[in-house]
């Protein structure tokens, strides 16, 4: 599902919202650190193209929308946005997920997969109002309430209404029915 939603991004093109230039599959660099995208992507980019991206390592919103234009020459190849996923990207997200979402290990697969769908998106952050359903999603998920976790999926919607971010109301929508088929 995660595939399906991110897509290979390419630097040249800026994804919208909080999002910084992202970069293969849904990687944000608006939220690493330059070790990390060093660690992750020195095999796969040029010198030239590793010492661009990192200038916009930890901007995001309009500040990564303005540096966008400057990286439309670098191109991203799939296999190696699958490889920086599967190797490097989904690994963290999932222990992530764990530390996140105590638990959640102990949920059928399909949920598990639906809430490493959310967290890969939205982070692991419990603090303020927009994180709401976060918070009631963490705590419905060690009592395997899995009815409570994809209502909490739909409520989550009510951040992106109207706001031109429709592909988040798909996803947080196919999450929650994910999580409904491993109920029973």
């Amino acid at each position: 599902m995660i595939l399906g939603f991110e897509g290979n991004d390419q630097p040249g093109r800026w994804p919208g919202g909080g999002s910084g230039i992202t970069i293969g599959i849904g990687y944000d660099l608006g939220y690493v650190t330059v070790d990390q995208f060093e660690s992750d992507w020195e095999p796969y980019l040029s010198v030239d193209a590793l010492a661009r991206l990192k200038t916009a390592i930890c901007k995001t919103a309009i500040a990564a929308k303005n540096r966008a234009p400057q990286f439309t020459d670098i191109k991203i190849k799939p296999k190696d946005a699958e490889s920086v996923f599967f190797n490097r990207t989904l690994p963290l997200h999932a222990l992530r997920t764990e530390q996140a979402l105590p638990g959640v290990v102990e949920l059928p697969g399909d949920a598990q997969g639906a809430l490493l769908s959310l967290v890969f998106n939205r982070g692991t952050s419990m603090v303020g109002d927009r994180r709401l359903e976060m918070r009631a999603i963490r705590d419905a998920v060690p009592q395997k309430d899995l009815p409570e976790i994809a209502a909490q999926l739909r409520s989550m919607k009510r951040l992106w209404v109207g706001k031109g971010l429709d592909g988040l109301l798909k996803r947080r929508e196919a999450e929650a029915k994910l999580v409904e088929g491993g109920v029973g």
